[in-house]
């Protein structure tokens, strides 16, 4: 499995399962036109979250209600399509998306797309062989909010034969202490694994979690043993669900308890191991027990005393590659088998840094100002790089700036917003051929602007004094206006402007008044 399909490491639930209740956060039923309350559970609908793409209902017989609809995106032409979704910024937040394809496309096969969070390339969406089996797909990842929201969007790639599209989107809010060891700042958790070991039972997930992550049942070839006492979730730093120590994997004194898991293999990276442990017994001076743990041979803890209270050990840049082994080795005279309940693996995901927020807030009042932005100019504006806004071009790094905006012969319609003046790294602003109107906003802060290609519209009013303070312009066309009033005789001379004719710079005046 390459590294790019494993960035989004799929888990699947039967399409019978039933969906759980959120206790906060935001529920997405894509695609639907009204609400849907299952189990009291409450998934709205998408409107007000996403401004493109369009409906469908699928006709799978006895579906369950949440997969009955999606939202899927025939825009060849958009770079991205994405959601935005308002948060508390430097909140953490569990993001769940849910893919069930149906054949809406009257295809036989589900299309492959990107995912992305914010400015980060999530992975690779192929639910290829779970949709052949009948099953749901879903993705899991952890991140913390930059901004005041989050933006999960979808994309083509080069595998993409028809529209990219989801079925249900969760954002979930956790407590600070949740994988309180991860900065959040370089890195997002994307969910590899996440099991109940020695259960058979459903699915684990609110409210029997918390945050309502989804824990899987897993067996193998070693003993099962039921648990006799009960644990105090709030004392762990990640609040796993009680319902996961209710039972465990282990085996006979003085025997090594081996696990091979996730059972498939991972692809060389770093990874956020969390296991937890409870000795089963009923609780005495004697439940207890000692073992130490390694992974794929390297030593993970030693020495871990596993009493009935339970405990929780954990790795953070944890060096994994291809199939993994949890071995865990009795102490000397210890007069019961290891045992494990439970673990959780996160890929670490670096993130692929985000665009200059006074960048941000410009570029979005722009696209307010305008009747018809372009579909994707939505989420953020830069990154990631090959899915920029249409007609955007940035610089590359962890913080991006906006430098070029071409958005000529557009057929854009609205005005210029004033918010234009956020945009200080702007070199080149080309927005003529369109049928924008209004007054040309101050741009004395674009320090950096080179050429201003207004032509051909409708804009109205004064000509702007401060492009005198605009040392760095080089050219200016704003012909086939509706402009007037006067040019500054400076900015004509420095720019060495003969009114008739311009040999190396321009400012044609052609359908404006001014006096000069």
């Amino acid at each position: 499995m390459s590294l790019s399909i494993f960035l989004l490491s799929l888990v699947t639930i039967p399409l019978s399962l039933h969906a759980i209740p959120a206790p906060r956060g935001v529920l997405l039923n894509c695609g639907s036109t009204k609400d849907i309350v299952t189990t009291n559970l409450k998934f709205i609908t998408d409107e007000g979250f996403i401004s493109v793409g369009n409906s469908s209902t699928l006709k799978t017989p006895d579906l369950f209600p949440i997969l009955s609809t999606l939202r899927y995106f025939p825009d060849k032409s958009a770079k991205k399509y994405c959601y935005v979704i308002p948060v508390i910024k430097g909140g953490k937040y569990l993001i769940r998306t849910t893919y069930y394809y149906g054949g809406f496309d009257g295809g036989n096969e589900p299309p492959v797309f990107e995912q992305i969070i914010d400015g980060t390339k999530w992975g690779i969406v192929n639910t290829t062989e779970d949709y052949a089996k009948g099953l749901t797909s879903y993705y899991e990842i952890v991140v913390a909010a930059m901004g005041k929201t989050l933006s999960v969007c979808l994309a083509r790639n080069g595998k993409t034969v028809s529209s990219p599209f989801i079925t249900a989107l969760e954002l979930e809010n956790m407590e600070a202490s949740v994988y309180n060891s991860t900065d959040f700042t370089k890195y997002a958790l994307n969910v590899v694994a996440r099991h109940s070991f020695g259960s058979n039972d459903d699915i684990v997930c609110f409210p029997d979690d918390p945050y309502n992550r989804f824990w899987q049942p897993f067996m193998d070839n070693n003993p099962i043993v039921e648990s006799h006492s009960n644990i105090t979730s709030s004392d762990f730093w990640n609040t796993p669900p009680l319902k996961v120590f209710k039972s465990a994997i282990t085996t006979s004194r003085g025997k090594t308890l081996q696990l091979q898991w996730p059972t498939e293999p991972l692809p060389s990276s770093k990874y956020y191991i969390s296991l937890y442990f409870q000795d089963n017994r009923t609780p005495s001076p004697f439940s207890w027990r000692v073992f130490s743990v390694s992974v794929n041979g390297n030593n993970f803890f030693t020495n871990l005393n596993v009493t009935t209270d339970g405990v929780m050990v954990y790795g953070t840049q944890w060096p994994l590659s291809g199939l993994t082994e949890i071995v865990m080795t009795p102490g000397a005279d210890i007069p019961v088998g290891p045992v494990i309940n439970a673990g959780e693996i996160f890929q670490m995901l670096p993130l692929g840094g985000r665009t200059l927020t006074r960048d941000v807030m410009g570029m979005e009042d722009l696209a307010r100002g305008f009747n018809n932005p372009p579909s994707d100019w939505s989420g953020d504006p830069c990154l990631p790089q090959n899915n920029s806004w249409t007609g955007v071009t940035c610089t590359t790094g962890k913080l991006a700036r906006v430098v070029t905006l071409n958005l000529t012969n557009f057929g854009l319609a609205g005005s210029l917003s004033p918010s234009i003046a956020n945009l200080t790294g702007l070199t080149h602003l080309w927005l003529g051929g369109n049928k924008l109107s209004g007054p040309i906003p101050e741009m004395s802060t674009l320090n950096e602007l080179q050429t201003l290609h207004l032509e051909d519209n409708g804009f109205e009013g004064s000509f702007p004094q401060s492009l005198d303070q605009v040392t760095s312009l080089q050219e200016i066309y704003v012909q086939n206006n509706n402009l007037n009033g006067t040019i500054p005789g400076t900015l004509q001379k420095r720019l060495g402007i003969n009114l008739k004719d311009s040999l190396q710079y321009c400012i044609p005046l052609n359908n404006n008044t001014y006096a000069a």
